[in-house]
């Protein structure tokens, strides 16, 4: 039998497949405050510089005459980050930010090839350990540095665990287990605000928020490697015995159960057609594809973030805005379940769908005077564009990971992430348009939005079609379709019915 087939022998999502997406679903809430961390143990407060001499000030004397009259502890108030040393704290989000992209890229190829479960226990381990070296850190550069490193590993393992959340399980459920990554990932950000309003010390903070990472990582271990990817490798014994382990823990009787074998492999024997990076710009139908899946998740993070920033300017509790930025997407999910599964509307169309919503709530706003009192405001549609590409972000996340096959998935979405984190580098240099005219900034994230919805439709669907696991099932017209057509689908009945 193949894998899918597999799958329904040993239960798609029994006890013992929620039991494991469980504990890597929970792991994003450590991913969460980490990503988050700089923007509480990074805040400036308030501060006043007493009368100093008519000379230049050297920093150590700046540090002598500045008192800060509100009552907060960060790496601001440690090691006087303002004037002209406020640069540091943006420097060291842009070092995390960095990290994951260099995380994304090396991380999601390293899994194709030497398994996921290595990857993801080793780069948890090690960011672990990272991040509490940003909570001891003794001096900025030390603190600058370890907010590097744990990017990088966050980035990689990122991929990773959603990886695997989705592997573990049949493919009718991989748009659940991707959805309730990227919904624990929203409901972590909100607890760290939560955990920032009664923790205030910024090093007993980032101590705390790192420790969950230990508990993730205790039990993670006994996690098995991802049948899928030992399929994909032509490992079918091994993956045989995997799926049996699953299938006892499930109550299911698999004694019998045995794969078919790759491309004709014989057992234990490694498959010829292995994937690669490279493969992503070499294969016809995945250069193509990677190329509009690369501008989607680039405008998703364009505009996320670009967003968040426009959001951001209300004032308030900067704990309870915090908490908001996560539960704004909350009610994204619960529409994203229901409208990729529904025959009508499917992956592709429900993105793009998202990202037009998207991109014409960010038109709307640049009709609608600044500083208004009604339901109606800038901010009230900045929320609205939030909620709509954050849906639109999370089934980019599933519907990559159904376009490529298993032995190039992680690769595939390594690239993917790289741009989206290009985008949000990128994202908060946009606001500074308004130079040029106070709408410009919006109407970015709106050609952003609208372009990428436009250019999403040009991905073929994968709502209940089988998933691709190694390169040579790409050669089938029902994998290789790039474009929609009336052609093509007429192609591809006929293969059915030549089948």
């Amino acid at each position: 039998m193949d894998i899918e087939a597999a799958f329904h022998t040993v239960g798609e999502f029994g006890p013992y497949q929620k039991r494991a997406v469980t504990v890597l679903v929970l792991a994003q809430v450590y991913m969460a405050c980490q990503s988050m961390l700089i923007v509480l143990v990074g805040y400036t407060p308030e501060y006043r510089i007493e009368q100093q001499g008519d000379g230049p000030s050297r920093d150590r004397e700046l540090q002598q005459h500045v008192t800060f009259t509100e009552d907060a502890d960060s790496i601001v108030t440690e090691w006087v980050l303002i004037k002209q040393q406020a640069y540091k704290v943006s420097l060291a989000g842009s070092l995390f930010f960095t990290g994951l992209l260099v995380g994304n890229v090396v991380f999601g190829p390293l899994s194709d090839k030497i398994g996921r479960r290595p990857v993801y226990l080793t780069g948890l381990f090690f960011e672990v350990i990272f991040g509490y070296v940003t909570a001891v850190a003794p001096s900025y550069e030390m603190f600058a540095t370890s907010r590097l490193l744990v990017g990088l590993m966050n980035g990689g393992i990122g991929l990773v665990c959603f990886v695997l959340t989705q592997e573990y399980v049949g493919k009718s459920y991989w748009a659940m287990t991707g959805t309730l990554t990227s919904m624990i990932f929203a409901v972590g950000i909100a607890l760290f605000g939560a955990l920032g309003y009664f923790i205030r010390p910024w090093r007993t903070l980032a101590t705390v928020a790192n420790s969950s990472g230990v508990l993730c990582f205790l039990l993670s271990v006994t996690l098995p490697e991802s049948p899928r990817w030992l399929y994909s490798q032509g490992q079918t014994e091994r993956a045989e015995e995997v799926l049996r382990f699953m299938a006892a823990r499930n109550g299911n009787n698999a004694t019998n159960l045995i794969l078919q074998r790759v491309g004709g492999a014989k057992p234990g024997s490694p498959v010829r057609n292995r994937g690669g990076v490279l493969q992503l710009a070499v294969h016809p139908v995945l250069r193509l594809r990677t190329m509009v899946l690369m501008y989607v998740w680039y405008a998703c993070s364009l505009v996320y973030y670009g967003l968040t920033l426009g959001a951001s300017d209300t004032s308030g509790s900067r704990f309870v805005n915090v908490a908001m930025y996560g539960l704004v997407e909350l009610p994204a999910y619960p529409l994203c379940i229901y409208f990729i599964n529904k025959s009508w509307a499917g992956r592709r169309k429900s993105m793009a769908s998202f990202l037009c919503l998207a991109g014409s709530a960010c038109l709307c706003t640049t009709l609608i005077p600044e500083n208004t009192g009604t339901l109606l405001s800038v901010t009230s549609l900045a929320l609205v564009g939030k909620l709509m590409v954050s849906a639109a972000f999370n089934i980019a996340y599933v519907y990559t990971s159904e376009l490529y096959p298993t032995v190039i998935r992680n690769a595939g979405l390594g690239v993917c992430s790289m741009s989206c984190r290009v985008g949000g580098i990128l994202a908060p240099f946009v606001p500074s348009m308004r130079a040029l005219h106070t709408s410009m900034p919006f109407t970015v994230f709106c050609l952003s939005g609208l372009s990428a919805g436009c250019l999403g439709l040009l991905l073929p669907e994968t709502l209940n079609r089988p998933a691709a696991e190694t390169l040579e099932d790409l050669s089938s017209p029902r994998h290789s379709r790039v474009l929609e057509s009336k052609a093509l689908l007429y192609e591809e009945e006929q293969w059915k019915s030549n089948k």
